[in-house]
């Protein structure tokens, strides 16, 4: 099964176009190093829970959505390679500022233990 890099972001709705150009752009450069997938999705039916949510976890503050989105990967190894070589890479740094507060960004690499596609 592949290896999957999944991310949580609050971005303010004004910056929606932003974030879809940001995004748009960068992922070229992650398919470059070895991603075969990614996905980017705007929050659309979220609620706030009673104990926790979506917008909690990211401290997501009035006039701002939730992006849900996730990187796939052929394995750990390749993911592990690709964000070691993201870091030093022109293209990312071309990017520019990213339009949404990178310290409320939660993230973090999965070992799937269900896909049904692949079974």
């Amino acid at each position: 099964m592949p290896y999957i890099d999944g991310f949580l972001v609050p971005v303010p709705r004004d910056r929606r176009a932003d974030y879809e150009r940001h995004a748009r752009a960068a992922a070229p450069v992650f398919k470059d190093l070895g991603a075969t997938r990614i996905v980017e999705t705007w929050s659309d039916d979220i609620k706030h829970g009673h104990t926790t949510d979506f917008y909690r976890s990211v401290k997501a503050e009035d006039g701002e959505d939730v992006v849900f989105s996730w990187i796939e990967y052929p394995d750990k190894a390749t993911r592990d390679a690709a964000i070691e070589k993201l870091m030093s890479d022109p293209r990312f740094e071309a990017l520019g500022e990213m339009p949404f507060d990178g310290r409320r960004m939660i993230f973090g690499g999965f070992a799937p233990i269900l896909d049904t596609d692949r079974e």
